[in-house]
């Protein structure tokens, strides 16, 4: 029997942006849910951290950004030497889903729930997409 891979969320470090606190926040909560993801520590990733590095190699990762410079995303592709399967940004989501941007950068407020559970909506359908193609 082949034990099937977990796919690696890499969440936005961006502790002084809102969005970046849903990112991590969606993340999180995606990880209590799911037993078929795990979470790669992004500053230790930039810092150098070969078993993170190792896992984006060897792993498929989803990117879940908080802005356009997409931070994560571009540090799996420099250092894991991978294309992420799939990138999310936040700010992408306030603009398609017309959801207001979150005022706060340390917690998530009652009216920011939507904009979470919108995000956590999102990552479920691309880890799904991503294990069908695996």
């Amino acid at each position: 029997m082949k034990i099937k891979p977990k796919i690696g969320l890499v969440s936005c470090s961006g502790e002084g942006l809102s969005e970046g606190m849903v990112s991590r926040v969606a993340t999180r909560r995606i990880l209590e849910e799911r037993d078929d993801v795990v979470t790669i520590c992004l500053p230790l990733f930039l810092a150098g951290g070969q078993k993170e590095r190792d896992f984006a190699k060897n792993n498929p990762c989803i990117t879940v950004d908080g802005c356009d410079k997409m931070c994560a995303a571009k540090g799996v592709e420099m250092y894991g030497k991978v294309h992420p399967k799939s990138s999310i940004a936040i700010s992408e989501i306030t603009k398609k889903e017309k959801h207001s941007k979150p005022k706060s950068k340390s917690r998530i407020e009652p009216e920011d729930e939507k904009l979470v559970h919108e995000t956590m909506k999102i990552i479920n359908k691309e880890v799904d997409k991503v294990k069908e193609e695996e």
